[in-house]
């Protein structure tokens, strides 16, 4: 069997600006790059997600392999490891929710209005509103005309075929978002929806998720680990 690593991106930016990293987000990317490349852990292939957050993760860690003279696979980016669009869910439901439930309507106003200091912990927690937002996008209670959470699903286990084809001992990496993560949990545990999301909830930035995988099997190995960063100041879950 090979093992397949799933690494969430290091921290992101605020809301408005989301898809970079922030300065602690950095710094773990860094971490987990000396880490990997102090075991010299060598992978046969690496991918990534298009978004900036997948990419700018995997190119940290790259550079720390290459500062220590080892090799690392050319990072191939692939689309379908990426989130589901948060932003456009929101801007396509929040209106409905609000005109139906007082308390998102409050609640909303009131995080826009954080949003606008970067510095506010409305850029770092989940709330009320992005509760019910994805409730209502899993759910297919409201219209809406983008990616459905069964898409995604599928989209994100799309790939479970082309990753069960490699050698036995070799190792893969990918760099994701946690929503992929928990969807591949809950595919191989069996999980109910509700479980899933409680698990990519729980997933820390550059939190490292392992199976070790085959044509017959799925297995998983170790999840959300953080030996990198060893210092719990380091740890941030968004």
């Amino acid at each position: 069997m090979s093992a397949l690593y799933l690494f969430r991106h290091a921290q992101a930016g605020p809301r408005q600006r989301y898809d970079t990293l922030s300065r602690l987000g950095h710094r773990q990317a860094g971490e987990l790059g000396k880490h990997l490349a102090a075991g010299r852990v060598r992978f046969r292939a690496v991918f990534s997600g298009a978004l900036e957050r997948h990419k700018l993760t995997a190119e940290a860690v790259m550079r720390e392999y290459l500062a220590t003279g080892l090799d690392f696979p050319e990072v191939v980016i692939d689309p379908l490891w990426n989130e589901f669009d948060l932003s456009a869910v929101y801007s396509a439901l929040a209106p409905s929710l609000a005109r139906e439930d007082a308390r998102f309507e409050r609640e909303y106003s009131k995080m826009v209005r954080l949003m606008e200091d970067t510095e506010d912990d409305v850029h770092r927690n989940h709330n009320y509103c992005d509760i019910a937002v994805v409730r209502a996008w899993v759910q297919n209670r409201l219209a809406y005309d983008g990616e459905s959470w069964e898409g995604f699903r599928n989209r994100v286990l799309s790939r479970l075929e082309g990753l069960a084809g490699y050698d036995s001992g070799e190792k893969i990496a990918v760099f994701t978002s946690a929503t992929p993560i928990g969807v591949w949990l809950g595919h191989v545990l069996g999980l109910r929806e509700e479980d899933v999301w409680r698990l990519a909830g729980a997933t820390y930035n550059t939190g490292m998720t392992t199976f070790r995988i085959s044509r017959e099997d799925l297995r998983l190995f170790t999840f959300n680990s953080l030996p990198h960063l060893p210092d719990q100041d380091l740890w941030s879950f968004r």
